[in-house]
């Protein structure tokens, strides 16, 4: 009877330590507001783009007039790009695009930053992260492979069923860091 009641003892703060550890999940701190709950690249070949998309838990209620703004690093160089997306209370996740990119490289980390905002303005949270993408954006057709609502092929890839033309799709790239 002894030793169970040692066993017993010892389990517990074992068990406790458990209990603790299981409700320190990677859910958002307090007070946090959002947390991410999906990124990735988009590379549609079709259309011959590629796109960062963030989708956005809510971790508390919502409120009107609520606004994510996101920054994101710009494959090409120069100044991020900036997304503002209204937050709809009702809706169980918030999806933030960008628009189309050039010169995303593989397994290269971009930097990402978006910010809550209340409908007076005011910075509610701050979420940074970064995105790598699992292909290089060469894997894209040079031009839409098709084109209009009907997906018509596109006619100024005439010969050239691959998508890639042979002095590329314009301007070059920089240099990967």
């Amino acid at each position: 009877m002894r030793n169970v009641k040692r066993a017993s003892l010892t389990l517990a703060p074992l068990l406790f330590a458990m209990l603790a550890l299981g409700a320190c999940r990677d859910t958002g701190g307090e007070g946090e507001y959002f947390e991410i709950a999906g990124k990735l690249f988009v590379f549609n070949y079709r259309v011959a783009t590629a796109t960062y998309l963030v989708n956005l838990r809510p971790l508390q209620p919502m409120r009107e007039g609520e606004t994510a703004v996101a920054s994101f690093e710009d494959p090409a160089g120069g100044a991020p790009i900036v997304v503002r997306q209204k937050i709809w209370p009702k809706l169980e996740k918030t999806t933030i695009e960008s628009p189309p990119l050039r010169c995303v490289v593989k397994d290269r980390p971009y930097k990402v930053s978006i910010r809550i905002e209340g409908a007076d303005g005011r910075v509610m949270q701050t979420i940074e992260t970064t995105m790598t993408s699992s292909e290089d954006q060469s894997v894209l057709p040079d031009l839409p492979l098709v084109v209009g609502p009907a997906y018509t092929p596109n006619p100024d890839l005439v010969g050239h069923p691959d998508g890639k033309l042979s002095g590329g799709d314009g301007e070059p790239c920089p240099p990967p860091a």
